[in-house]
């Protein structure tokens, strides 16, 4: 049985709630429907539909995790997101805060051969605009390594990684920082009992309230290289 649009969503979203956490493959299936933004009984449909079909195990107290052929379409789905992001962006010149709906809808529709063509024209990215790492056409995920900008130590050289947001006003208010993926930074000073966080970029200071440096992933400069 081949995954359907709707089925290939859930296994997409489980996939990303399991990588980051590491060390654990066993998602609930609350914070499945949670992120889906969809109810308890419609999650619980659709994981015995999944499970029919072969793509995930459900274990009673433990919760859901993707067997090899639910990993597989889950990778083949993020792929196809994150390479549509990236060619709204870089191609089609789009903002980034624009293309993170647009890449549902097209995701869902266009064809494995569309997506390798748009790769090529963006220049076969590693990262989607947002810094989430984009899986290999042979389906490997490269891990990250990289920590919220709110709990970096001060007087550290880091790049920013990724941005765990997609609200549009936070994006366009980041870009306006130069504040994007790929954006090396020296870390001034953090002010206590969670106060602004004072940040060099280009010769420039920049200054962030620590809920919003908490939804900037960094790393080192070799960290981010490595994906």
């Amino acid at each position: 049985m081949s995954a359907s649009a709707a089925m290939q969503e859930y296994l997409a979203e489980a996939y990303r709630l399991a990588y980051y956490q590491q060390d654990d493959p066993y998602i609930s299936t609350s914070a499945l429907a949670e992120v889906l933004k969809v109810s308890a009984p419609a999650v619980t449909r659709m994981v015995q539909r999944l499970k029919d079909a072969g793509y995930l195990e459900h274990e009673p107290y433990r919760g859901i995790h993707l067997t090899p052929a639910g990993e597989r379409e889950a990778l083949l789905s993020i792929r196809r997101h994150r390479l549509v992001e990236r060619f709204l962006v870089d191609v089609m010149h789009f903002g980034w805060h624009e293309v993170h709906d647009s890449a549902d809808q097209l995701g869902a529709v266009v064809s494995d051969v569309v997506v390798e063509r748009m790769a090529d024209m963006a220049g076969n990215p590693r990262r989607c605009p947002h810094g989430e790492p984009i899986p290999t056409r042979d389906g490997h995920m490269p891990r990250l390594e990289d920590i919220p900008l709110n709990e970096a130590a001060p007087g550290a050289h880091l790049v920013i990684s990724r941005v765990s947001t997609h609200d549009a006003d936070r994006l366009i208010y980041l870009d306006s920082l130069g504040l994007k993926p790929g954006t090396a930074f020296d870390l001034l000073e953090k002010a206590p009992f969670n106060g602004p966080i004072q940040l060099r970029v280009n010769g420039d200071t920049r200054v962030l309230g620590h809920e919003l440096a908490g939804s900037l992933r960094v790393c080192t400069p070799e960290q981010f290289d490595a994906v």
